[in-house]
């Protein structure tokens, strides 16, 4: 580690296979906790390169548990975190809106790091189950529509680095590789980034995979469609950008699409909206992100997914995929 580390801190960038090995060594626990903590330090004050960024995703990919579950040709809804916006659970609440439209999930999720409420906060404080069993996993997308995919249980190799993630508590690179690192290895792919930087090198590292994929990138900096204003997006054919009058809605503000002070806020801001009593802009935002995968999927246009979105969410469609996850988890 001190060659790497001497490495980086001379501007030094590491090779693909360099890179990935660092990751299979840290699973290994051959390094220290002051020494991991130095290397996620130096990425949080320079950039990643694509060459790193692939070796890292490629060393985690290699290391997880796998589970195929590619019969259902599900799609996973996740955002890197680390836009610093906090803001409700936009991608989970997507996810189950896009699993009510008759899209299959697999959402791949873990606790919040940078941010109050992770993703498996709510579903955690909700009732959901987390657990790799194939068959359980199976039987929630059959009845649900969507599996949960609690990233601890499938990536045990990074249980070295989950405590020195919660002490540092900012974003790190693991937060970029999170989307990447989808252990059912989903052929669709809805992606947030919290720069544009990023969102060219996901697009760079996806167009040599055979998946269909959306990365999404809010101008504002947003990892999501914030739809306070315009969204770059680059997808498997073209790179666009999208406003809030693409998906027929006015402009939200930022205060509007805020998230809980605590998890249990969070989450009955979560079930406010799943049971219909969101507000006009919360309801866009989570249907302009259902929409995009839905669309992804179905080759359709955003118009057209949002739309699918919003009688999902307005018929408890989505709702009604959350609830069977919870009679299921019981």
């Amino acid at each position: 580690m001190k060659t790497i580390l001497n490495k980086l801190i001379n501007h030094d960038i590491l090779s693909k296979e360099d890179a990935k090995q660092v990751l299979v060594n840290i699973a290994k626990g051959t390094y220290n906790n002051s020494q991991i903590a130095a290397f996620l330090t130096v990425y949080m004050m320079r950039s990643i390169t694509i060459e790193e960024l692939e070796g890292f995703r490629d060393a985690l990919l290699e290391l997880c548990l796998a589970i195929d579950l590619s019969e259902y040709n599900p799609i996973d809804l996740c955002g890197t975190g680390g836009d610093g916006k906090d803001t409700f659970n936009i991608s989970t609440l997507a996810s189950f809106v896009t699993a009510g439209a008759g899209i299959k999930v697999t959402k791949h999720g873990n606790y919040g790091v940078s941010s109050t409420c992770g993703s498996s906060n709510v579903m955690e404080f909700l009732g959901v189950k987390f657990s790799n069993d194939p068959d359980f996993l199976r039987k929630s997308i059959d009845e649900a529509g969507i599996c949960v995919l609690h990233a601890p249980l499938f990536h045990p190799a990074m249980k070295n680095v989950a405590p020195i993630r919660r002490e540092l508590a900012v974003k790190t690179f693991f937060n970029m590789l999170g989307p990447m690192v989808n252990p059912a290895f989903p052929k669709n792919q809805i992606v947030g980034v919290f720069n544009l930087e990023l969102a060219r090198m996901y697009g760079y590292l996806y167009q040599n995979t055979d998946k269909k994929y959306t990365v999404l990138h809010a101008l504002d900096g947003y990892d999501e469609i914030s739809l306070t204003g315009s969204t770059k997006t680059i997808s498997n054919n073209t790179e666009a950008i999208l406003n809030p009058s693409d998906f027929g809605v006015a402009v939200v503000k930022e205060n509007e699409i805020t998230g809980g002070d605590s998890i249990d806020k969070s989450a009955q801001i979560f079930m406010n909206i799943l049971q219909g009593r969101g507000t006009e802009a919360q309801n866009n935002v989570v249907c302009a992100n259902a929409g995009i995968a839905i669309g992804t999927v179905l080759d359709i246009s955003p118009k057209q997914g949002f739309e699918k979105a919003k009688e999902s969410l307005l018929n408890g469609n989505g709702l009604n995929a959350l609830r069977k996850l919870q009679q299921l988890s019981a």
